[in-house]
């Protein structure tokens, strides 16, 4: 049976090997740490705002596997923040085992502590990647789910230097891309003002550091909103440099936000550790992540790759790409939209059948060509496209596009309905698969 390789198991990653292996194909997957998900590990945020429509798109069309199990690792459900609506919160502390055996029952091979330094091309087409310890994995098709964030030189020239994130690269290595390795020339996202990429938003505080009573309204509401000191509201211009800009609004400016994942969820992508203690019920306060979260946080969108629609990856036959390294992407859900159809695409090459080409009708369509788009304009290197806000939300409200009536969705579907359920290549899908 041909065999997909999947390099990296971030989100992205991890939607490609399932959506692979639901389209027939033997899937590997290499991940450079000991543990799946990437940033998924301290994120757990989903469905709010257009999210919630890319969601119920994604499970119309059969390819929701993955958002099943965040539902089911849900802390909150339907809550409300600061412009953002009907979120669903999953606890990051449960997620990864709950993924792991998800892609071990679909029959996903995954190797951890598998990081990729080289790889093996004939002509225009990767036949092989090796691992740092030597391994090969041969494959027909591969897909390239790296992220873009690290090595730590990177934090330290765009950033304020490692902040021993979840990332973890002095331990596990910095990222590496297979498609540069292959020959093809990554691009970066900008800064408006100068410089490049753009901070992770958020961090994450300990619950044991935080007051009792902070605790318990927190986990009992799932959000609460802490005002700052006059003498520091809305002086944090920091906000324009997030990765997360549909976080960059006025309330997060003059406000603590905080959210329950499991920790407590900081919506700033880094503050000083005195000020912050300065605030009612964080007097003790103490970061769960990144550990100098007081300092800085890391930098992402700096290893991006051109694509097409399909997202096959320019001037290589056989290579994808998913999630942020398929554009200036902000999000669990748009790494899993995009991982899906990178995952798909990839069994198709291997079944002699023309890649998919998600129509603009439909949301997960709509930002995976719009994205492309105004990458190539140029003005897309200073955005990020995210389905929860910022301008490609305004996108979706003004095309029609955002809905929470799952009715209107699954019509939506039409003739496209189930597609990533439907085995390509002869082999049935495992029970429970999808």
């Amino acid at each position: 049976m041909p065999r997909v390789v999947v390099i990296g198991g971030g989100w992205a990653g991890c939607a490609a090997a399932q959506a692979a292996r639901q389209a027939g194909a033997e899937v590997t997957l290499l991940e450079r740490t000991d543990m799946l998900l990437g940033t998924g590990l301290v994120g757990g945020i989903m469905r709010n705002n257009g999210r919630f429509t890319a969601t119920e798109e994604m499970l119309a069309l059969g390819g929701g596997k993955l958002f099943r199990v965040t539902d089911g690792a849900a802390r909150h459900w339907n809550i409300d923040f600061a412009g953002h609506h009907h979120a669903w919160l999953y606890d990051v502390t449960r997620i990864e085992p709950l993924v792991r055996r998800a892609l071990r029952e679909a029959g996903v091979e995954v190797h951890l502590l598998s990081r990729v330094t080289a790889v093996q091309l004939a002509r225009d087409r990767i036949v092989a990647v090796r691992t740092e310890a030597g391994q090969n994995y041969p494959g027909e098709a591969f897909i390239d789910a790296t992220g873009t964030a690290g090595p730590p030189a990177n934090c330290r020239r765009y950033g304020n230097g490692c902040a021993m994130c979840i990332y973890r690269c002095p331990t596990f290595g910095g990222r590496i891309g297979p498609a540069a390795l292959a020959g093809v020339k990554e691009y970066a996202a900008l800064r408006r003002g100068g410089g490049r990429g753009a901070i992770s938003g958020s961090c994450k505080l300990h619950k044991g550091s935080l007051a009792p009573w902070l605790v318990t309204e927190l986990e009992e509401k799932g959000a609460v909103t802490l005002p700052l000191p006059p003498d520091l509201s809305g002086k944090w211009e920091l906000l324009q440099r997030k990765a997360c800009q549909q976080y960059a609004l006025p309330e997060y400016a003059i406000s603590i936000i905080l959210l329950d994942t499991g920790p407590a969820k900081l919506m700033t992508p880094f503050f000083p550790l005195e000020i912050l203690r300065r605030i009612d019920g964080l007097e003790k306060a103490r970061f769960e992540d990144p550990y100098a979260g007081g300092i800085g946080n890391s930098v992402r969108f700096l290893a991006m790759v051109p694509r097409d629609d399909a997202l096959k990856v320019e001037g290589l036959a056989n290579l994808f790409c998913a999630g942020e390294r398929a554009g200036p992407f902000v999000g669990h859900t748009e790494a899993i939209v995009t991982g899906t159809l990178a995952g798909h695409n990839a069994v198709r090459l291997l079944a002699g059948l023309a890649p998919l080409v998600l129509p603009a009708t439909l949301a997960v369509g709509d930002i995976i060509a719009y994205t492309r788009r105004q990458v190539a304009g140029g003005d897309g290197l200073y955005q990020r496209f995210t389905f929860s806000g910022a301008g490609y939300f305004e996108r979706m409200q003004r095309l029609g596009l955002y809905t929470t009536d799952r009715e209107v969705i699954r019509k939506r579907a039409g003739d496209l309905a189930g597609v990533f359920s439907r085995p390509l290549l002869g082999r049935k899908t495992p029970a429970g698969a999808e």
